[in-house]
Order: structure tokens, then C-alpha cells, then sequence
């Protein structure tokens, strides 16, 4: 009996020692890991971003959505994070019931593209009171989100509305200018030209001729051109909210035979076809906020909202993008390269 005590007591004191063996094995494992924060960091961010659905509804997938599109892909896949893309076409209806539809699949971040500021207001809030969290791109809704990305609207308005007052201002021209709108129910489109009309409007010498919408449309902005020159043979300036639309403007002015004496200058998203059109002087200036950087933006809101443990709804985060002047081939870089597939 006593033999089996002994035995007893001897297993019970190797159990013990194993067992402070392990306890110390794991306290040091615990110590190492106490002692890499940096590791304990992306273990955090790993799991607040890795397998997370982001869900994007653009106006339609044209050159600037494209370019949005392709920043975030290739950081999403990097990642771990779906992306699903709904492309409207430029169809109100299409836009609005995609984004209903993706309120009942459940993403974790909604990104959009407002084509007015009404059309998507009440589906943006319900998306975050069903607990999606929603980033705004560029063109704003009514409805305030989670996050907007995008240009400083009314700075970018005045900025270019005052380049243009030192052209055909104080007497160096004949002082009328052309506002060539977007879509006129759009909050990129009223901000900038609200913005550029107070400028306007505070200088004299200058005398806004027409401010029409041209629903983004090259050929719209051609006929309102064509109908301004012919009222105005004497223009001095054309305001235009956004370039490619202008590309239509400009060639009317090329073939009346004025360029060079109408000055056209352009809100721009830093497509390669504006900074082309300046280089070829059909342009006067060019005050560019480029697609590629503004999408990095996006995919930043993305990650901060994913991290951020605070319900949808709770923040109202802004990421404003930088201006850059773009009048010639050495600001050429201030325009994105759109890759070659």
C-alpha cells in the first residue's frame, strides 16, 4: 500500500510539474504575443476587414466609375473584401431599385453615386437603419451618411469661377460669360454652380449670359453653345461644371472660328481626354481632382467604417479631395492613366 502511495504521489508530482511547465510555456507565449502590438494590430484589422462585403451602385460604370471601380477592386482582392457593382446605365429607375435590392442582401459598406440629390435620399437612410453603413461619392444626397468622398464642391466653383473673372473681367474682355451645367438636380452640378454664379455675381465688369443644364451630354452642351455664340458673338468665357461634356462645347467654339477667343474653363476629374483637350488648346484650363486618388479615398472610408464598431449612422465622416491646375503637357501628371487591359 504504501509502495502504491508512493508511486502515487510520485505521478502526481510529475503531473503538477507538466502542468507548471505548460502554464509557463503559455505565460510566455502570452508575454510574446504582449510584446508584438504590431502583430496584435493586423491580427485587429484582419478581422474587422478580411471577408466583409462592400456593395457599390455608380451612376453608370462610364470613365470615372471605371477608374473608382479599379482602385478599389485591386485593394478589396488585397484585402479580402468582396466587391459587387451594379451598373444602372444611367437609368434612374434601374439605380433606385438596385439599391433597394441590395438594402435586402445585407453588404456591410454601400457606396453611391447620387445622380440628384432626392432619388436616393430615403433608401440611403434605411440602409442604415437596417445597419449598413453608407459612403457617398462625389455627387451628395440630401441624406447625410456615414461618409462622403468626394470633391469640395463650392471650392472648386469659386476657384474656377475666379480664373475666369482674371481672364474676361476688369475690361480685359468683353466680361459674358456661359455656364454650362450637369444634370440640374445634381448636387455636383447645383453646389459648383451656385458657387461660381455668387462669383460672378460680386464682380461688375462680368455678366453671366446663359446657365443651362446639359445633362453631362457632349452634344447638349454643343447645341447650348452654338445658341450662346450666335446670341453672344463677343463670349469671352464658358464655365463648364465637367469635362467631357465640354468636348462637345469646345468644338463649336473651334469651328466658329473663336478658339482662342472664347476661354473655356473645366471642373475636372482628371480624365486623360481633359488634360488632351488642353494640350490641344481647346481647353483654356483644366482644374482637375483626379479619379485614381479620389478612389484610394474610397477604399480609406471603406476600411475606417469597418474598423469603426459604432453602429450605421453614427458617423459623418468627410474625405475632400486636392484641386490641381492643369494649362499644359508639365501638369500632364495631374491626369490618371486608365491601364491597358
Amino acid at each position: 500500500m504504501s509502495v502504491i502511495r508512493g508511486v502515487g504521489l510520485k505521478w502526481m508530482s510529475a503531473g503538477l510539474a507538466s502542468a507548471a511547465i505548460a502554464a509557463i510555456a503559455l505565460g510566455s507565449i502570452d508575454t510574446a504575443r504582449a510584446a508584438d502590438p504590431r502583430a496584435e494590430l493586423f491580427q485587429k484589422f484582419q478581422t474587422a476587414v478580411k471577408g466583409k462585403t462592400v456593395a457599390w451602385v455608380p451612376v453608370w460604370l462610364g470613365v470615372l466609375e471605371s477608374e473608382w471601380t479599379r482602385v478599389m477592386k485591386a485593394h478589396f482582392d488585397d484585402y479580402g473584401i468582396k466587391l459587387i457593382v451594379r451598373d444602372p446605365n444611367f437609368k434612374s429607375d434601374v439605380q433606385l431599385q438596385a439599391v433597394s435590392s441590395l438594402i435586402n442582401e445585407k453588404p456591410d459598406i454601400l457606396v453611391v453615386q447620387n445622380p440628384t440629390t432626392t432619388l436616393l435620399a430615403r433608401e440611403l437612410k434605411r440602409a442604415m437603419d437596417s445597419g449598413i453603413k453608407v459612403i457617398q461619392v462625389n455627387m451628395a444626397s440630401n441624406q447625410l451618411t456615414d461618409a462622403y468622398v468626394g470633391a469640395d464642391v463650392p471650392k472648386l466653383g469659386r476657384v474656377l469661377a475666379e480664373e475666369v473673372v482674371k481672364t474676361c473681367g476688369g475690361g480685359k474682355g468683353s466680361g459674358k460669360v456661359a455656364i454650362l451645367q450637369g444634370e440640374a438636380t445634381a448636387a455636383y452640378s447645383l453646389d459648383m454652380t451656385k458657387a461660381a454664379t455668387e462669383i460672378f455675381n460680386g464682380d461688375k465688369s462680368i455678366k453671366v449670359v446663359s446657365s443651362q443644364p446639359t445633362n453631362w451630354d457632349a452634344n447638349k452642351a454643343a447645341d447650348v453653345t452654338t445658341n450662346v455664340l450666335q446670341q453672344n458673338p463677343d463670349l469671352c468665357g464658358i464655365f463648364s461644371v465637367w469635362g467631357p461634356q465640354t468636348a462637345g462645347a469646345a468644338q463649336v467654339v473651334k469651328n466658329a472660328g473663336k478658339q482662342g477667343q472664347v476661354k473655356i474653363f473645366v471642373a475636372s476629374d482628371g480624365q486623360p481626354a481633359d488634360c488632351d483637350m488642353v494640350e490641344q488648346g481647346l481647353f483654356t484650363k483644366n482644374l482637375s481632382y483626379r479619379a485614381d486618388t479620389q478612389g484610394e479615398a474610397i477604399v480609406n472610408a471603406v476600411l475606417t467604417l469597418l474598423q469603426d464598431s459604432r453602429p450605421a449612422g453614427t458617423t459623418q465622416l468627410a474625405y475632400y479631395t486636392t484641386n490641381y491646375w492643369v494649362s499644359g503637357k508639365d501638369d500632364r501628371h495631374y491626369c490618371f492613366v486608365v491601364p491597358k487591359e
